[in-house]
This record gives C-alpha cells, sequence and structure tokens, in this order.
C-alpha cells in the first residue's frame, strides 16, 4: 500500500501553489476504511498563512469525515528526504497519532519511520 501512497503523494504534488519557494510537496494520507486523501503546499504572499502538504491533507481529511488513519507519504523533489515540518507534526499526531511515516522523493528513495520516532515528546489532549 505505501507505493499507492507515494504514488498519490507524488501527483498531488504537481497541484502545489509554490510561486515563492519553487519547493513542492505532496502528501497522502490513508484512512482506517484504505481511502487516500490528498493535499499539496499552497503557499501565500504573506508566508504565515501558507499551508503545508500533510496539513492539507489531514484537514481534506477531516472534512471528509474521516477519524482514524493507518499511514502518511510526504513526497519531495530533493535529495535527502523530508520530513514534515514542527507544525505538521503536531497536527498528524493530535489526528493520526503514531502513524507510519512515508517519506520519499522524485528518486525513488523511501524510508519509513513512526511518527513517534520525529515527535518524541508531543503535546496533545492528555495534558488539558
Amino acid at each position: 500500500m505505501s507505493d499507492l501512497l507515494i504514488a498519490a503523494a507524488k501527483h498531488v504534488r504537481e497541484n502545489a501553489h509554490a510561486p515563492f519557494s519553487k519547493f513542492r510537496v505532496g502528501a497522502a494520507l490513508e484512512d482506517s476504511n484504505g481511502r487516500i486523501h490528498t493535499g499539496c503546499n499552497v503557499e501565500n504572499a504573506t508566508y504565515g498563512l501558507t499551508l503545508c502538504a500533510e496539513r492539507v491533507a489531514v484537514f481534506k481529511a477531516i472534512s471528509e469525515g474521516a477519524r482514524r488513519f493507518r499511514r502518511v507519504a510526504v513526497v519531495a523533489d530533493t535529495d535527502q528526504l523530508t520530513p514534515p515540518c514542527g507544525a505538521c507534526r503536531q497536527i498528524l499526531w493530535e489526528f493520526c497519532g503514531d502513524v507510519e511515516l512515508v517519506m520519499a522523493n522524485l528518486s525513488g528513495a523511501v524510508e519509513k519511520v513512526r511518527l513517534g520516532e520525529l515527535f518524541p515528546r508531543p503535546f496533545d489532549s492528555s495534558f488539558l
């Protein structure tokens, strides 16, 4: 299933709106029913309003009724595989928990880790 997830992330990456950074990213999130929800980064002239691909995918999935997730793939055109930024790690943790994270690039390199490996002491609702 990782191959399908990576392919979906690669495909949606082409839709990225990145006129400033030229850094196009695609993300694909598999829910517990096997449905794939995708997102690409969308930049804004006021950089603080930019949304990363991972957050777009999570928010789309939530808006479509998904609540449980199995894995997420992130694809960028970089030599070194690109992990989610801090804000995306927080959103992924809150909505997906310790899911499998698949990082890939356009050259075919792939690495799989658990989100908890990248985000070892997350803040979540257990602290509220």
